[in-house]
């Protein structure tokens, strides 16, 4: 794709890229994503590599690009593996671009379809993700990506094919407006839509991995579908936590009230001794129960403010 058929570009590009464990693409990756800055005619553009606490030669290899090329490439280390999450909390900390680009360091994302996420930006989006429709990895993982996805499309009402994809573009507004932690990078989309962010998807091409070994496990699988509940709760009911925990304490107390109620009743009619009956206990505990559920809900009404861990005290190293 030419430069003369793309939208005007924004005054700085920043890439931020997540690492662990790849010494064997980095330069390759800087190459390719330096080569299409060239392409579109944008010399405006930061790479920032994050090393998540790799344990081979991924921050030399970082390094040598800083050293080589210090007026479009920066570095942060941490110092220990802490996740994709905070890698890309703290790269999007770090940079300071228009627009802003996440991808993965394995060179199965080609930066040779940017120029498509700055059109889909162009149409309006202010995030765009990448969407690998004919995926190069095994079944093991692949499956539970597809039930993962049909299950964040139901819960979340965010109409994207694949969330899991590290390939995005951002605007700064987006960037500036999240809070990563935790394992939330895969609900970022999720996450910008909830604070009215326009979310889009384009349909990109994944490459097989050559070098290096995949990151994912089964753990990751369970995990995954426990972060969702997490980000449900976060995106629908942050906000307003008396919604969900004083519905579900009306619902305990009506049924413990009702419980009680015909019981009582029972005894004024028949003189039914109810005192020693399960039935009368139960009604107590979920009339008690429903009680402390909307006193929990309204206390947290008045909890406006959410804390999340800062990142840059991860760091321990920075270059340019």
């Amino acid at each position: 794709m030419t430069s003369h058929s793309l939208p005007s570009l924004p005054c700085a590009i920043c890439y931020v890229i997540p690492v662990y464990n790849e010494e064997a693409t980095l330069a390759e990756l800087h190459k390719r994503i330096s080569k299409v800055m060239s392409d579109v005619d944008c010399s405006d553009f930061t790479i920032c590599f994050v090393d998540d606490g790799s344990t081979d030669r991924s921050w030399e290899e970082i390094a040598a690009l800083c050293a080589t090329d210090s007026a479009h490439t920066q570095g942060l280390r941490f110092r220990r593996n802490f996740g994709k999450a905070d890698a890309l909390q703290a790269g999007f900390d770090h940079v300071n671009g228009e627009i802003v680009f996440t991808m993965d360091a394995d060179l199965q994302d080609d930066p040779a379809e940017i120029p498509a996420f700055l059109k889909k930006l162009d149409e309006g989006y202010d995030l765009v993700s990448g969407w690998k429709q004919v995926r190069h990895d095994p079944i093991s993982k692949t499956l539970p990506s597809k039930v993962f996805n049909a299950l964040a499309r139901a819960l979340s009402g965010v109409p994207l094919n694949d969330f899991n994809c590290g390939f995005k573009a951002y605007r700064k507004e987006v960037t500036a407006n999240i809070q990563l932690f935790g394992e939330l990078h895969r609900f970022i989309p999720i996450l910008a839509h909830a604070e009215g962010f326009r979310v889009g998807e384009i349909p990109v091409k994944h490459h097989p991995r050559k070098h290096g070994v995949s990151k994912y496990g089964s753990k990751r699988v369970v995990k995954g579908f426990l972060d969702l509940l997490t980000v449900t709760f976060m995106t629908r009911y942050l906000r307003r936590p008396a919604h969900l925990f004083g519905g579900f304490g009306f619902f305990s107390g009506v049924i413990g009230f009702t419980i009680l109620a015909w019981l009582s009743l029972s005894k004024i009619l028949n003189g039914t001794e109810i005192g020693s009956r399960p039935l009368f206990f139960l009604g107590i505990l979920l009339l008690l129960l429903g009680a402390q559920l909307v006193s929990i809900g309204l206390i947290a009404e008045m909890i406006t403010r959410q804390t999340t861990p800062e990142t840059t005290r991860l760091v321990a190293e920075r270059l340019n």
